[in-house]
């Protein structure tokens, strides 16, 4: 059984078969992996949140900057009185809230304090994140019914016939 010249041509060496297996092995390992990736649906799910994720915080951005340009619109055509209005209740905010924490650092008891500023810590921590992420859910619930206490507080802070005794909590004089 003699081989022609040419059937000897042909036929491939040992080098080339390894050659041809070690290809036929990455197309296929690559093949396999195709199909378990197709098939991971955890993981499909996770990419895909991901990116819409990534899709939201972009489009959040582009929405603030386009409400930030038209506030500064808004604002460049309001009268001056309406700005000097403004500026003034700003202000009424905060000196009443400087008083509400004068206050309630004068008369809280210290347990109490330390609970709130406990409670408190982790909101403080995460503000920045809060602000990046803008508003979310929590902010679209409906509000919580104020406490009973907080109610009498308020209607006590409020109705005419005890604003000696308000005026007295909060240091003033009537």
């Amino acid at each position: 059984m003699t081989q022609t010249p040419a059937e000897r041509q042909s036929a491939p060496s040992p080098d080339q078969l390894r050659e041809q297996i070690e290809h036929t092995r990455r197309d296929l390992g690559q093949t396999v992996q195709a199909l378990a990736d197709r098939t991971d649906v955890k993981a499909r799910v996770q990419q895909k949140a991901s990116a819409l994720r990534e899709q939201a915080v972009l489009e959040a951005g582009e929405l603030k900057a386009q409400a930030a340009k038209a506030a500064s619109q808004v604002q460049g055509k309001l009268p001056d009185s309406v700005k000097d209005k403004a500026a003034q209740a700003t202000g009424q905010v905060r000196a009443t809230t400087a008083r509400v924490g004068r206050m309630w650092d004068e008369k809280a008891p210290e347990p109490l304090r330390q609970k709130t500023a406990r409670s408190a810590q982790p909101a403080r921590d995460h503000r920045t994140l809060q602000t990046m992420m803008g508003p979310g859910p929590a902010r679209f619930r409906e509000p919580r019914r104020p406490h009973r206490s907080l109610k009498a507080a308020h209607t006590t802070l409020h109705s005419p016939e005890r604003a000696t005794t308000t005026a007295r909590l909060i240091g003033q004089r009537p």
